[in-house]
């Protein structure tokens, strides 16, 4: 057998500036490894190395959704299958230590033995627009909340005439009336320094809500057309809906059951024995996103919907507490959303491949 026809397996430690490459046998043997610019150039020539030597079964690449986005764009435009790879944990480094080459091996080893199978996202379509405009406004609202924390901090300790002028109003009100202070001839230094931070925090309240709004817009507007069925389960709404969509990503192949997705937003039960005791416990890691999406959804039926608060209450009887009821139902609601999302993606595979 030639070098040419030889099946192999890669690993890509990704950075900014470049990325380092390791190549593996099927059977696990070391071939070579080599450092390559994360440029257009740097794509080519890494390609056609690997290419030198052989046939490319799989590709392990860390992180998929920064660093290594563009280069994952590559390997898919050719037809290889790319698996995204987390870094190794702690333990391992502590043993094996940590350079680009060593995790660029381990990348490579942990798809060869099957321990790295997540599928990235394809960023090429409506959900990775709905995806960088949530990020976006999650930042706007988070800038938001720290800055009228700042404005209340600040009322505190103002001078008397200014507490009692903005006591007792809303989080809107009082942004709206400290935008709108102004100075007067007989205020003294301090309080001229108070109305002008409060002045600058209101304004900065006004316009961060005003961004955040439009940005909601916007995102109704586009999971709108892309997913108004999801849109129309009890207890979604569109930020809701956004979050499922960036969590579950678009490509069909990402999530393949509804167990896939139920450890995906962390609500599935996975073993926990050892000796005599046989036990599950609930699934601590997957996307912290969705399964905050899930819990959402479980709050907003708890109060509204009829049948959800039966089965809270049979479950309570049951000697189960809120907590478990609440686990038991977002492990539900993966079995209930699971079809929908698949059908979703059903729909827009095709386009996407022809394009």
């Amino acid at each position: 057998m030639t070098d040419v026809d030889r099946k192999i397996i890669i690993g890509v430690d990704t950075h900014k500036d470049f990325h380092h490459v390791a190549v593996i046998t099927a059977l696990g043997e070391s071939i070579g490894d080599q450092r390559f610019d994360a440029t257009p150039t740097g794509y080519r020539d890494l390609i056609d190395w690997v290419q030198a030597q052989g046939v490319v079964l799989r590709a392990g690449v860390e992180g998929t959704g920064s660093y290594g986005a563009g280069l994952t764009a590559r390997f898919r435009g050719l037809g290889w299958d790319v698996i995204d790879v987390i870094a190794p944990d702690k333990q391992e480094r502590r043993l094996r230590g940590k350079t680009d080459q060593i995790d660029a091996y381990s990348a490579a080893r942990a798809v060869l033995s099957r321990r790295a199978r997540t599928v990235p996202k394809v960023r090429d379509g409506q959900v990775e627009a709905i995806r960088a405009l949530r990020t976006t406004r999650r930042l706007l609202v988070k800038q938001r909340t720290e800055t009228i924390n700042q404005l209340h901090g600040l009322l505190v300790s103002a001078p008397e005439e200014l507490r009692v002028k903005l006591a007792g109003q809303t989080r809107k009100n009082l942004a709206l009336a400290c935008s709108k202070l102004r100075d007067r001839a007989g205020d003294d230094v301090v309080t001229a320094a108070t109305k002008d931070a409060a002045r600058s925090l209101g304004r900065r309240f006004v316009d961060l809500t005003a961004e955040a709004a439009r940005l909601d817009t916007r995102i109704l507007v586009l999971v709108t057309d892309y997913a108004p069925e999801l849109l129309a389960v009890h207890g979604v709404g569109p930020d809701v809906a956004a979050a499922l969509l960036t969590v579950t990503g678009e490509n069909v192949d990402r999530i393949s059951s509804e167990s896939a997705l139920a450890h995906l937003a962390g609500t599935a039960p996975i073993p926990a024995s050892s000796g005599k005791t046989n036990r599950h416990r609930l699934n601590r890691g997957g996307n912290r996103q969705g399964n905050a999406a899930f819990h959402r959804i479980v709050l907003v039926r708890m109060k509204t919907h009829p049948e959800t608060r039966d089965y809270v209450l049979k479950t309570l009887a049951r000697g189960k507490t809120k907590r478990d009821a609440m686990r038991l139902l977002k492990r539900y609601l993966a079995r209930e959303i699971f079809p929908i999302l698949n059908a979703i993606q059903q729909r827009h595979t095709p386009t996407q491949i022809a394009a």
